[in-house]
């Protein structure tokens, strides 16, 4: 019988890479990030990657697989984690929602992409004000900055005439056979707070201006995440350092509210018992 895997969710800043790291040394577990700007290489402090040095201890899978202009896909997730668990117990970890529900629940059959299609709708002024009327569910998942996926769920909607939102709900699969343990904190957003004024203190500017030093666009998915593009916009000039560290942190909490509603979404709810849980897991897959 294989190990059943481990999976430790939650919004952002809760201590999932801690509990992960823990939970894999005590069970010669592989951890495998369910972070979606973790496998880009060179964004390490404003996507609190755990160090060379702790990755070199502990084996780690989708971090620093992928240069900045590299696509990876929810599909391209869910073959890692699989090629991991093949190997033995493993740790998901990580707050990547649309991971998540890929990993778990299976792929959702779309149709493939239709590049003119994709070109207009990424040229509208609010893609996500569009994704708000023909698909509000979908849209109160995703932060407005999230225009990969918000520009796919209009391109989805477009070609097949429904929300994929209504597709997921209609989504045949059975849930995988698999401990998933949501981690969460009552002082959250006062930790998130925290974190990013630690991550500045720790050369989270220096890590963008050096990203942009090697020619790395500002459009690309990855520098549009979170942080990245308001200190982007800081060194461009358009932006006082302390507004856009101001809404880094805005959309930093923003993000966990929203991470916090799929999992209420998907019918989890925090633990406390994380470590007992994750033993029992490892057990009853023995």
């Amino acid at each position: 019988m294989s190990v059943r895997p481990v999976v430790l969710v939650g919004p952002t800043g809760a201590g999932k890479s801690d509990a992960a790291l823990e939970i894999a040394a005590a069970h010669g577990a592989t951890v495998v990030s369910m972070d979606a700007m973790q496998v880009y290489r060179g964004m390490d402090i404003g996507t609190a990657k755990v160090s060379v040095e702790i990755r070199a201890a502990i084996p780690h899978r989708c971090i620093d697989i992928r240069n900045l202009d590299e696509p990876f896909s929810a599909a391209d997730f869910v073959a890692e984690a699989d090629a991991a668990a093949s190997t033995g117990p493993v740790v998901l970890c990580g707050g990547t929602p649309f991971y998540l529900r890929a990993w778990l629940c299976g792929l959702v059959p779309a149709p493939p992409v239709d590049l003119a299609l994709r070109a207009a709708l990424e040229a509208l002024p609010d893609p996500h004000a569009r994704l708000q009327e023909v698909d509000p569910v979908l849209a109160a998942r995703l932060h407005p900055n999230d225009r990969v996926r918000v520009v796919r769920g209009l391109e989805i909607h477009a070609l097949t005439g429904r929300p994929l939102s209504a597709l997921h709900a209609e989504d045949p699969h059975e849930r995988r056979d698999a401990e998933v343990i949501w981690i969460d904190r009552d002082d959250l957003y006062e930790r998130l707070d925290e974190r990013v004024d630690a991550m500045m203190a720790a050369g989270y500017l220096e890590e963008v201006r050096g990203l942009l030093d090697q020619g790395w666009s500002r459009e690309l998915k990855p520098m549009l995440s979170l942080g990245y593009r308001y200190l982007a916009a800081h060194l461009a000039g358009e932006l006082p350092l302390d507004e856009a560290v101001r809404l880094t942190k805005r959309d930093t909490r923003h993000l966990a509210r929203k991470q916090r509603g799929f999992l209420r979404s998907m019918g989890f709810f925090p633990r406390t018992d994380v470590k007992e849980t994750a033993a029992r897991a490892f057990l009853q897959g023995r």
